[in-house]
């Protein structure tokens, strides 16, 4: 039997609500049979929620299951709010995801913590707001996943380069969703993730929505309550209803193992890795004495070229020291420059250093220096992602005007202009420096070089057994697998360790402690999909959510819709 009636436009609220959409599958507002104050309290406690499972999924804990789930709560907690509202839940996820996530920069000063999750909130309003608009629109789980990809490539712009950490892709360093990256890189493991959330989030939609049973007529559309369903009417429509989301929603990770990856090439090379440690904590890692930290990894290189010699170690190829592995400059002091150069005959390979070096009178480098036993000092890449705050003071005159702490930058580093393909004796290795590791293309230009394996030099002394040596290493992890490099990673104070292409760690050492290792490092120069591609995947989906956001007021405008079939499958606002 065909009835038609009037409803409101597709998604739209009811007057006077602030979410009770016809078909609300987010908390109960007004008009829904719930209190709006109750309905707001759902929200809010949903939205929290969300954003503390999408922590959870984060290293050091990793239970990166959790990401979608969290994704989903979240999603659930927008679906049917005005944007305004919207924003403030936003906003509420965003406080307890990130504020856990990056207690790692409260070393610094808690203001400085609390101040860049501030920032970074912002961002997490307005693509909460843009998902309250977009789930108008049929298919809106697509459009609120590339949404979200958007708002991490605008976090990872703006301000002062942007701060791409905390992205969903790098809560899975090894899951099911990691071979996405493979083929559009760290945009499409987010997308992916959640978009699976989202898929729940339909589902649960569908679910938790007033029931419109067959034959509920006018009564509904009066606003006179819903009709009680027929017996066997509810199962029926629930199961058609859920296995289209809850089949997406298992298909996206499924869809993962499809992903064609390369295959073993055959070759490796041995690398010796060196974690000297440091004597300070905190602010101040490197301790007062000059030459300390220099001669804590020169004294594990020397060690490691006796164990060598002796036949517990096996003879590297190359070895790797961390960021920052000496604290003054070896072009500038002839004491640190013969101690290097000994440390380095003795193992009698190549050696890349890790250094930060005078530019000018006023200017600096971090730099990674390929030191040869019978050349010395030789090529060398230079930092190209700087760290604002860390490295460099952006609007200098201001910042040191107000903030005594800014003066501890020192000289402003300048970037480098180079990728990082450094010829280091059997091999080209690709060198990245640090917080870079966070950065899609940085890294993806060192790789489309073609150097193999991808060397990771880090410094996180001052954020020693905080969350971000792990988080770090997860990053290793996902860029291994999109760009199907073994990633070695040399850590001041760790965590150093070695990652195959397929993502998995092999070797890894604990913090705070020196250590050393001589590993065998596979070579592989195959590329990915998405080292080819690059960027395409992910404008692509920024563009499509941006487009789908445009065409929310047009949707809006449209005259008032008629279901001609209220049994049919389709749902008001449903994918």
């Amino acid at each position: 039997m065909v009835q038609e009636r009037t409803v409101p436009p597709v998604g739209d609220e009811p007057a006077g609500g602030d979410g009770g959409v016809p078909e609300a599958g987010g908390p109960v507002d007004e008009g829904s049979g719930g209190s709006p104050r109750r309905a707001a309290l759902a929200r809010a406690v949903a939205a929290v929620a969300g954003g503390a499972l999408l922590y959870l999924a984060f290293p050091p804990l990793g239970l990166w299951f959790l990401a979608p789930a969290g994704a989903a709560l979240v999603i659930l907690a927008l679906y049917g709010a005005r944007p305004r509202r919207a924003a403030w839940l936003g906003l509420l996820t965003a406080s307890a995801f990130l504020l856990p996530g990056l207690r790692w920069v409260s070393p610094i000063g808690v203001d400085a913590w609390l101040g860049l999750v501030a920032i970074e909130s912002l961002f997490y309003a307005a693509w909460a707001a843009a998902t309250a608009a977009v789930v108008r629109l049929p298919l809106w789980p697509l459009w609120t996943s590339a949404l979200w990809v958007a708002m991490e490539w605008a976090r990872g712009e703006i301000p002062f380069g942007g701060f791409p950490w905390v992205r969903v892709a790098f809560s899975q360093g090894e899951s099911v969703f990691t071979p996405y990256a493979a083929l559009g890189g760290a945009p499409l493991v987010s997308f992916a993730v959640v978009f699976c959330g989202a898929l729940l989030a339909l589902a649960a939609v569908r679910v938790l929505r007033p029931a419109r049973a067959e034959g509920a007529g006018p009564a509904v559309a009066e606003g006179a309550g819903p009709a009680v369903p027929s017996p066997g009417g509810a199962p029926r429509r629930w199961s058609r209803a859920l296995v289209l989301p809850l089949a997406g929603a298992l298909a996206v990770p499924l869809g993962a193992f499809a992903v064609p990856r390369p295959g073993d090439e055959g070759r490796s090379v041995t690398i010796g890795v060196v974690q000297g440690n440091v004597p300070g904590r905190g602010m101040y890692p490197l301790g007062d004495e000059p030459a300390v930290v220099l001669r804590n990894h020169t004294g594990k290189l020397h060690e490691m070229a006796r164990a060598v010699r002796e036949g517990k170690l096996p003879r590297p190829d190359i070895v790797v020291l961390p960021e920052n592995s000496t604290d003054i400059d070896p072009y500038r002091s002839a004491t640190a420059r013969q101690e290097i150069d000994a440390a380095v005959k003795d193992i009698g390979v190549p050696v890349l250093v890790g250094a930060v070096v005078a530019i000018g009178d006023s200017h600096r480098a971090t730099r990674s220096l390929v030191w040869d036993p019978v050349t010395g000092p030789g090529a060398y890449y230079d930092k190209q992602q700087l760290v604002p705050f860390g490295e460099y003071t952006p609007l200098k005159d201001l910042v040191l005007a107000l903030f005594e702490r800014a003066n501890l930058v020192g000289r402003q580093s300048l970037a480098g202009t180079r990728d990082g393909d450094l010829r280091m004796g059997p091999v080209t290795v690709g060198a990245i420096n640090c917080y870079e590791v966070a950065y899609d293309d940085v890294v993806r230009g060192t790789a489309r070089t073609g150097a193999s394996p991808l060397v990771v030099q880090t410094n996180n002394a001052t954020y020693a057994l905080t969350n971000l040596p792990p988080q770090q290493l997860a990053m290793s992890q996902l860029r291994a697998v999109e760009h199907n490099r073994a990633v070695v990673t040399s850590a001041i104070t760790g965590i150093s360790a070695s990652v195959t292409p397929e993502g998995r760690v092999t070797w890894q050492t604990r913090e705070l402690v020196p250590d050393m290792a001589v590993l065998e490092v596979q070579v592989r120069t195959a590329s990915t999909v998405a080292t080819r591609v690059g960027a395409l995947p992910e404008w692509a989906l920024i563009l499509m959510g941006t487009f789908a956001l445009g065409a929310v007021p047009a949707r809006r405008n449209r005259r008032p819709a008629r279901l001609v079939d209220h049994n049919d499958d389709q749902q008001v606002g449903d994918a």
